[in-house]
């Protein structure tokens, strides 16, 4: 088994889903009382948000890319970025690695086409949904991209850093979420990419009328097909 290396914190939630995700992986594909070989830095989100907020995004890539050469020296082999907003730094953290980064918005495009899309809704941050950084991953591998719109996006958003990164699921919640995937579908939508890791705490399949990519558990099955590849 090769060794994981996971960059997480941002938030712990859904880095706790990760470590679950990857364990549960593992002892269904080797059975007995096999588990994960990963190694984990988690840093303080406090700082990373703030960081979000103020556009001093060469300063999150720098926080970054150091924590994944931590990564790195300590054996991993490979590096899990547990989160999608941050991959919009995704090449200054892998710059100076000689180890590879598997990167998000592959594993998910890639999940997108297996299952036939080629028209999906994208559900995230406001930085995921606005900015092209992740958008132009999705439509550089063939698929056509749907947001929504800017109300939309500033709901899903702050249930997001409001709620979810604290642990907090709410019906009401559930509720808007669901409203913006049917408005989603509506437009055309075969598929919806929940594309904050955090969104698989709230969003369950039959809150959407079509497939969900749920991308914590996509990017789990990535990082447990190289550990075992």
């Amino acid at each position: 088994m090769r060794r994981i290396g996971l960059l997480g914190g941002m938030s712990w939630e859904s880095t706790a889903l990760y470590y679950s995700l990857l364990n549960e992986g593992i002892r269904e594909r080797l059975g007995g009382l096999h588990s994960v070989d990963l190694v984990l830095v988690s840093v303080d989100f406090a700082e990373i948000e703030r960081l979000q907020t103020a556009g001093e995004w060469d300063r999150a890539g720098e926080i970054l890319a150091a924590e994944a050469q931590r990564l790195e020296s300590a054996g991993a082999e490979c590096v899990v970025l547990c989160t999608n907003t941050m991959h919009k730094v995704a090449d200054r953290v892998c710059r100076d690695l000689r180890i590879p980064l598997l990167h998000l918005g592959d594993v998910t495009a890639a999940a997108a086409l297996d299952a036939g899309m080629r028209t999906v809704a994208l559900l995230g941050t406001r930085f995921t949904m606005q900015e092209s950084f992740y958008r132009d991953r999705l439509e550089a591998a063939g698929l056509r991209v749907l947001v929504p719109d800017p109300d939309a996006q500033a709901a899903l958003n702050e249930i997001i850093y409001g709620e979810l990164v604290l642990g907090i699921v709410r019906e009401e919640s559930r509720a808007v979420y669901r409203s913006a995937i049917a408005e989603l579908v509506a437009r055309g939508a075969e598929g919806v990419i929940l594309g904050c890791t955090e969104i698989e705490l709230l969003v369950r399949p039959e809150d959407s009328p079509v497939p969900t990519l749920p991308t914590t558990a996509l990017h789990a099955a990535a990082a447990i097909d190289f550990a075992l590849a």
